[in-house]
């Protein structure tokens, strides 16, 4: 195994989404970080912009990025301040099986999980009113928005797999950034759902995952391991254009990033261990660390990284177990307090 890592420059961002396409050729999905501020979206656009024939009005990548939230926008009854709703631009290419598929029920599927509000959509007047038990024409907030506008996309990412004639085009799903302001718990999910929903697709279609959120990230890198991905760590070069470096062969600078973050829920000085919040997914990012490790020393099981060391069998088995199971939060969250000292150890 290498440890030099490969480093690709690119002159402008059409240059990487190139790249892209043609790693796309070998590989089901191309995995992206980078930091907020390096082009992210745009080069998103630009992917989708490879695949675009305006003459011939054909496109070929259905995307979810800072834009599709913009096909949404709120009329707040200024005049009554009774009945506000979301306006959907029903324009786009994106709402194409909209209103002859009828999605409540898909998207519903998956707001339920993340959630606690209902939805209506006229398809008459293209909108869509929320409510929350007996309040009805509610505004709902910027992160429940968020979270609604992501399961929309999730169903019609469903309508694509099921191979639904409206989205027959779709060769390519550019997916950035869908967390940027959700909570660790609600990352999680959302990527485990996202995961399991895309490895149905069994390599029909072609995907993009880029995201500056390393615990996303990090899920999204391990889910996806089995079905031929490619990963990158994108940067902004200053006025030299951009670097993509393969991070698929070499110990990977987001463990790091994750090392860094399971640092930080340790009790700090004149803290106690009742002090600080540990949930239960932190032991999946603690053994992805320890088994990355174990990858990168040669071992063939993490086992071998805690061999020697006192209560080596407890450790163990608290990772074995602790571990298991999917990504979610709907699992008890919170460790007891017996459960907390022993990670901290």
């Amino acid at each position: 195994m290498s440890n030099e890592a490969k480093i690709f420059k690119y002159n402008t961002l059409s240059d990487v989404a190139v790249r892209f396409r043609s790693d796309l050729n070998d590989f089901n999905y191309v995995l992206v970080y980078a930091y907020n501020g390096t082009g992210k979206t745009r080069l998103s656009m630009e992917f989708k912009n490879r695949g675009r024939d305006t003459e011939a009005n054909t496109r070929d990548t259905l995307y979810f990025n800072a834009f599709t939230e913009d096909l949404f926008y709120w009329d707040n009854d200024l005049e009554n301040d009774t009945e506000r709703v979301l306006k959907i631009n029903a324009d786009s290419n994106f709402f194409n099986g909209f209103k002859e598929l009828a999605l409540e029920e898909k998207i519903f599927g998956y707001l339920q999980r993340y959630a606690e509000f209902d939805f209506k959509i006229d398809y008459e007047e293209w909108h869509i009113s929320f409510s929350k038990g007996e309040e009805d024409k509610i505004k709902i907030s910027r992160g429940e928005e968020n979270i609604f506008i992501w399961c929309v996309f999730l169903a019609i990412c469903e309508l694509v797999i099921d191979g639904a004639e409206a989205y027959s085009w779709v060769k390519y799903i550019y997916i950035d950034d869908p967390v940027s302001s959700l909570d660790d718990n609600n990352v999680i999910a959302i990527a485990n759902d996202l995961g399991n929903l895309l490895k149905k697709d069994s390599g029909k279609r072609k995907i993009v995952i880029s995201s500056h959120h390393h615990l996303f990230f990090n899920v999204m890198y391990n889910d996806l391991k089995r079905n031929g991905r490619k990963s990158y760590f994108f940067h902004k070069n200053g006025a030299n254009g951009y670097t993509l470096r393969a991070t698929d062969e070499t110990p990977f600078f987001h463990h790091v990033a994750t090392l860094c973050e399971l640092k930080r829920l340790l009790p700090k000085e004149g803290q106690t261990i009742d002090d600080v919040q540990i949930n239960t997914y932190h032991f999946n990012m603690l053994r992805s660390v320890v088994e990355k490790t174990a990858v990168f020393f040669g071992y063939s099981h993490f086992s071998k990284c805690i061999h020697g060391i006192e209560d080596e069998v407890l450790f163990g088995r608290a990772l074995d177990l602790l571990s298991h199971g999917k990504y979610s939060i709907y699992e008890p969250v919170f460790m007891g307090r017996d459960t907390k000292q022993l990670f901290v150890r």
